[in-house]
């Protein structure tokens, strides 16, 4: 049998700051912010492209007590070391109201160069996301299972969707995030590679024509990271409570753990084109879990309750094996309590059907936001 990967765990989440009393995003960092952050818990925090965002990251995790509890001790670092300044975090794929336009770009030469390259493109890039890092030591192993768990990406957006405004609009999307990240270059369904080298060739002739200087900047829905042995799952919103995170990462990694027991057992998972998995995609990004995908064995729609139970039975001996079947089991709850873009889009029709305005609406669900980013797991 061959040796079986790690599948250590990495997760990166981007937060939003904005003000605790009126839920505006914030236009300017507070010098000290991040340093506040670090004393509290590691140092395991980094400035993203905006201001009004920063990213905090896990240990390397063997275990989801571990990742839990990392994932828990740094939004309350944040929270702690936000709330000196009359601010929060939210975790969110895109704010309620706020306007981008309107945002700073973070000083530093990076950050810079990379507002320079993109143009107008980066000024709507106020959005928030979720990487899940699993560790797999072979890089054609990488390569392998990239391929071929593609065809789930739609169903992890799904049970994360949580960006149905923008600017102050419901947008009619779950994952509005997913339109605007499209606009860059680089972006969506990975290519199909036969082997690492192949990846590396192709993405070698971009960077011996210096258009990137490495593969950080191919922002692919899942890519082999360029820093770490792993394969960094991209595609997903940021879930607001914590549970729905922790869900997503169990059920990616046991995903691949089940593609690499299907590979061992000489079987593999039927490729289909990106074309195909692309319109999953879509239906992820404008509906989440509340209408179908497209099973493409059977050749018909298929409500995301459904396909969820089907995921669960499909990984449980890799739950079993990796001690998360608990998590896994979570995106049954996901499926009948909704997602974060659920209970925005209820908090937001709720406070208008009782006499709110638009503007009260929109800051009764950043409120709402603030609070779930904190909130303990619900039993």
């Amino acid at each position: 049998m061959a040796e079986e990967p790690a599948w250590s765990i990495g997760i990166e989440e981007e937060y939003l700051l904005v003000e605790r009393e009126s839920g505006a995003l914030i236009t300017e960092q507070p010098p000290g912010i991040l340093e506040k952050v670090a004393d509290l818990h590691h140092g395991l925090v980094a400035r993203e492209l905006f201001s009004s965002q920063l990213e905090i990251g896990t240990g390397i995790c063997t275990d989801f007590k571990h990742l839990r509890a990392d994932i828990g001790l740094l939004r309350l670092a944040v929270t702690e070391a936000a709330a000196d300044y009359g601010l929060a975090p939210i975790a969110a794929s895109s704010h309620p109201f706020a306007s981008p336009h309107q945002q700073k770009v973070t000083e530093g030469e990076r950050y810079q160069a990379l507002a320079d390259d993109l143009q107008g493109v980066s000024r709507g890039l106020v959005i928030s996301g979720l990487h899940v890092h699993v560790g797999i030591e072979d890089p054609d192993l990488r390569v392998d299972l990239m391929n071929q768990v593609t065809y789930f990406l739609p169903h992890l957006l799904a049970l994360s969707t949580s960006s149905p405004f923008w600017e102050g609009r419901n947008t009619g999307l779950k994952s509005y995030r997913m339109a605007v990240f499209r606009s860059l270059p680089r972006t969506g369904l990975p290519e199909k590679f036969d082997s690492w080298a192949e990846y590396r060739r192709h993405v070698d002739v971009l960077v011996k024509a210096g258009v990137i200087e490495d593969s950080t900047k191919v922002w692919w829905d899942i890519r082999p990271s360029e820093r770490y042995p792993t394969l960094e799952m991209r595609v997903t919103d940021l879930p607001t409570r914590m549970e729905d995170t922790v869900a997503v990462a169990a059920m990616y990694v046991c995903l691949l753990r089940m593609l690499w027991r299907l590979k061992v057992e000489n079987r593999r998972w039927r490729s289909y084109a990106n074309f195909l998995v692309s319109e999953n995609l879509w239906r992820a990004e404008r509906y989440g879990i509340s209408d179908r995908l497209i099973d493409f064995g059977k050749g018909e729609m298929v409500p995301m309750p459904d396909l969820v139970e089907e995921m669960i039975e499909l990984v449980r001996p890799d739950a079993e094996a990796l001690d998360c079947v608990k998590e896994v089991e979570h995106a049954r709850t996901i499926c009948q309590r909704g997602t974060s873009a659920d209970r925005q889009l209820a908090v937001y029709n709720e406070a208008l059907t009782e006499g709110a305005t638009e503007a009260e609406a929109l800051n009764a669900v950043a409120q709402t936001l603030i609070t779930d980013t904190l909130a303990p797991p619900q039993p």
